[in-house]
């Protein structure tokens, strides 16, 4: 019995807020307790030599992405890269003041797929719709901002061809499936185990498993 070749090595990077760091930052092995350490078991077992990174920072932005780019994404050389920014673009608006634009947001988004293109041509990048559960006033307001964002991250994603993960869909799929929206996300941003184990079924949805 001839033993297949093992697939090429592949680095897999995910950047974004906290719904990607989820604690990756005080976890000895940088996974955190979210989706991404999900994937990274998925890999594990089902392509061994895959190196999965996250670089998700809580609080960041776009702009902040932007900022850091080079050093904790296209350093790293990867052959996959997810993105999963805005709610905090929006959410900051109503809890902080700092109003982002959307033709700002969509200047950072695209300039970020843009370095993507030019520096990893032949990265795979998959985008992930942010979402916002509606459990009080202030949770519903963010859609009045977070709305025009979501359709720049689509737009975007069509345009360039990009693998898109619609946690809005996935959102109303598991209400319909029975869940509350505290049950996906307690304060509304913040996923849950189940929600975090959602985002990931969507994530190897989109991209394949």
């Amino acid at each position: 019995m001839t033993t297949p070749a093992a697939p090429a090595p592949r680095t897999l990077l995910f950047i974004g807020d906290s719904i990607t760091d989820a604690g990756r930052r005080e976890d000895p092995e940088e996974l955190g307790h979210g989706y991404v350490r999900l994937l990274a078991e998925h890999f594990a077992a089902h392509e061994p030599t895959a190196t999965v990174i996250n670089r998700g920072i809580g609080g960041n932005k776009a702009s902040h992405l932007v900022e850091r780019f080079d050093a904790d994404c296209l350093e790293h050389r990867p052959d996959l890269v997810t993105l999963y920014v805005g709610v905090n673009d929006s959410w900051h608006r109503f809890t902080r003041g700092e109003h982002v634009l959307d033709e700002d947001f969509e200047r950072d988004y695209r300039h970020l797929l843009d370095q993507l293109a030019a520096t990893v041509p032949e990265a795979p990048v998959v985008v992930i719709v942010p979402f916002v559960a509606d459990i009080d006033e202030l949770t519903t307001t963010i859609h009045s901002d977070l709305d025009g964002k979501v359709a720049i991250i689509r737009a975007l994603a069509e345009e360039r061809g990009l693998a898109l993960v619609d946690l809005e869909e996935v959102l109303a799929t598991a209400l319909a499936a029975g869940h509350t929206t505290a049950s996906i996300a307690a304060d509304g941003v913040h996923p849950t185990p189940p929600g975090h184990r959602l985002i990931a079924d969507a994530w190897l949805d989109a991209v394949g498993r």
